[in-house]
């Protein structure tokens, strides 16, 4: 995986700042909305395993690019066993994602040089994922809240965090206020292409986040 600012997926998500999370009726559903993304000007999607025939989807979607000509980066989450981390690897994905921590996981991401970000709810949880990859999906956000983040923040000042679970797309700037680096939406987003273009615009920060040290997380 390069660590080139314009494509490490910790780079990405923090110019993106918006995370889609796509739990899908089956495979084709989510290649046309993974595409439908692409094509608004997101260029991070994360699938899931949730989604019957994901690694299909995957396979399929992994060799597109967003509408500036650039690769995508087509991450799976809900990544729990070592089975499912290394079909994700082996269709494409650029990252992995748990809901919770998975030492298979992240044994696995670390053998496959893969970036992985492990989930985590409390400050331990959270403190461990980042030192082992630089970043945490903090899940489930709406629990604890931005405040939380917040907290998280001030402890972990260089982390990745990403909040994900319960989170209105409406809600995403006070996250990002709060200290997210970027954040997870699994519903709201619009369906109209002009619409979620304009989502997408009004969040991506005007460069990728030049200062992001990514050094820590290439291995997973």
């Amino acid at each position: 995986m390069s660590n080139h600012p314009s494509s490490h997926p910790y780079e990405v998500l923090a110019g993106q700042r918006l995370l889609p999370v796509l739990r899908d009726a089956d495979a084709d559903e989510a290649v046309r909305r993974t595409t439908a993304l692409l094509a608004a000007g997101c260029r991070a999607v994360e699938l899931t395993t949730s989604t019957p025939g994901w690694a299909e989807a995957l396979t399929r979607t992994a060799p597109l690019d967003d509408a500036h000509g650039r690769p995508a980066l087509i991450g799976v989450g809900t990544v729990t066993t070592a089975a499912q981390a290394a079909t994700a690897l082996d269709a494409g994905a650029a990252f992995l994602i748990s809901p919770y921590p998975a030492p298979e996981v992240r044994e696995v991401a670390r053998r496959r040089q893969a970036v992985f970000i492990e989930g985590g709810f409390t400050p331990g949880e959270i403190a461990a994922a980042v030192r082992a990859a630089g970043a945490a999906k903090v899940f489930p956000a709406h629990v604890g809240g931005p405040g939380f983040v917040r907290s998280l923040r001030a402890v972990l000042p260089g982390a990745v965090l990403i909040p994900t679970g319960g989170i209105r797309p409406a809600e995403v700037p006070d996250w990002l206020a709060a200290g997210a680096t970027a954040v997870g939406i699994g519903n709201g987003l619009p369906a109209d292409p002009a619409e979620l273009a304009a989502v997408f615009a009004r969040l991506a920060r005007p460069h990728d986040a030049a200062g992001l040290d990514v050094g820590t997380g290439a291995e997973g």
